[in-house]
């Protein structure tokens, strides 16, 4: 499983003209599912993105976790970031996970998040989305379980 986290003032993603999800500050999560990925590894990420230490104090230092400012989260699926582009000029996608199975995971990842307390709005899997945000910083990471 393999996110890239976003800390933002504000993000939403649109489907079809319509917003589907929207937060202000909070993360922004962009989650691609493999094969072989699991629950056990949905809930590791979730706890890891809630707790992680991404916002600034009041010194201006990374020390608070999104529980801390009660921030939200916007969970996006990202099919593309099963992609390995090492070969040729095409990206092959071998590696992801098959869309029930995807989609399975993926819901699950929301849930668990769900259940750690926190505001949490989403795009739509396997919908064309537009992706709209204000990355605070820019604060960007890259995390997989």
């Amino acid at each position: 499983m393999k996110t890239v986290i976003q800390r933002v003032s504000s993000a939403s993603v649109t489907v079809e003209g319509r917003i589907t999800g929207q937060i202000g500050q909070g993360i922004l999560v962009l989650l691609g599912v493999e094969k072989g990925d699991s629950e056990a590894q949905a809930d590791w990420l979730a706890e890891k993105i809630v707790g992680l230490r991404i916002f600034s104090d009041g010194d201006g230092k990374m020390n608070l976790s999104l529980r801390d400012v009660g921030g939200a989260l916007l969970i996006v699926s990202q099919f593309t970031l099963a992609g390995n582009c090492a070969k040729g000029k095409r990206p092959s996608f071998d590696s992801a996970a098959p869309p029930a199975e995807g989609q399975r995971l993926y819901e699950y990842f929301v849930a668990a998040a769900r259940r750690l307390g926190l505001p949490v709005q989403t795009g739509i899997f396997q919908a064309d989305m537009q992706v709209a945000l204000v990355n605070d910083g820019p604060v960007t990471f890259i995390l997989e379980k």
